[in-house]
């Protein structure tokens, strides 16, 4: 999986399914697609791919122009900001050659404890993701959620999601790897971390790369993959962590590497779990996203919770 194309088709096709199931307008998702194809050339090309015909390149050129279809009102998070039972900071810290930016989380009073990476969707940094980090906080664990979008000034730099999701899928997946090994060692030399016990947690693209680093950090006690897209087979033997894979169950697109991948872990005899939630689709765990399943997500939650509980010790 973890090639760039992958990653890329990844966000094409997680684009076009907004726009199939109505999420995003006809507009809207051609802009989106000429951002991705880096032109009205390229879009075309991608909509052949897609097997999207009859797209004229005037039709093009008009959506390139098009205002952002507006973004939904962020819902109000689950732990504030301001919670005493927490402390949260942004940090930068320059590696590999430039400055990265982190969202670093811990539990008050600067208890010694497990760290977790918090791994974000192709939209960035966005407010759900830092909550999240704050949940895992609020549960006892220090969390670090990246930036992966620092290179071009940071997710906060736009107003504009696509232009996020354009630079991560256009971006080479061993960057976005090599960047989240980077905020690994911050988190790893944050003081009161256990360094013995590290987690990831992912998030549709973010889950992908949960995979991705996987294969590659075997300092990882336990990885939470939610609904990612399956890693390269091949190094699926390099896993040393214990999985948690959660699926929403109608999310065909996803779901159809369960098969394989589930294969490939029993083959390498790797710890592992696998949930896919009934009624739930791509993305039921974001509380802010049109697909957001309460019931689903608040029972994904614990069982990530208690996995890492299980595994973090």
């Amino acid at each position: 999986m973890q090639a760039r194309q992958d990653l890329f088709r990844y966000v094409v096709e997680e684009f076009a399914e907004d726009y199939r199931e109505g999420e995003i307008g006809r507009r809207e998702f051609l802009r989106r697609t000429v951002l991705l194809g880096g032109g009205v050339a390229g879009a075309r090309t991608l909509l052949t791919s897609l097997g999207i015909a009859g797209v004229s390149a005037t039709e093009l050129a008009q959506a390139q122009q098009a205002n952002p279809q507006a973004s939904p009102p962020e819902s109000k998070p689950q732990v504030d900001p301001s919670d005493p039972a927490i402390q949260a900071q942004m940090l930068t810290y320059n590696a590999r050659g430039f400055d990265q930016m982190a969202y670093l989380v811990r539990p008050a009073g600067n208890p010694s404890a497990a760290g977790i990476l918090v791994v974000h969707e192709n939209r960035g940094l966005q407010p759900y993701i830092q909550d999240v980090a704050r949940r895992l906080a609020k549960a006892g664990y220090v969390a670090i959620a990246p930036d992966l979008v620092s290179k071009v000034g940071g997710t906060a730099k736009f107003t504009d999601t696509a232009q996020i999701s354009a630079y991560l899928a256009q971006t080479p997946a061993q960057e976005h790897l090599a960047n989240l090994q980077e905020a690994l060692k911050v988190l790893k030399a944050t003081q009161g971390v256990q360094t013995d016990k590290l987690g990831v947690v992912g998030f549709c693209f973010g889950g992908g790369l949960t995979w991705g680093l996987s294969t590659e950090a075997p300092e990882l006690k336990a990885v939470v993959p939610f609904y990612g897209p399956a890693p390269d087979l091949a190094k699926v033997p390099d896993i040393k962590a214990a999985v948690l894979a959660l699926y929403g169950g109608l999310d065909n697109r996803i779901n159809a590497g369960i098969p394989a991948l589930e294969a490939a872990l029993k083959a390498a005899n790797i710890r592992y779990q696998i949930k896919i939630f009934d009624g739930a689709n791509h993305a039921f765990h974001n509380d802010t996203g049109p697909n957001y399943n309460p019931a689903a997500a608040q029972e994904a939650w614990k069982m990530a919770l208690d996995w890492f509980k299980t595994y973090l010790v």
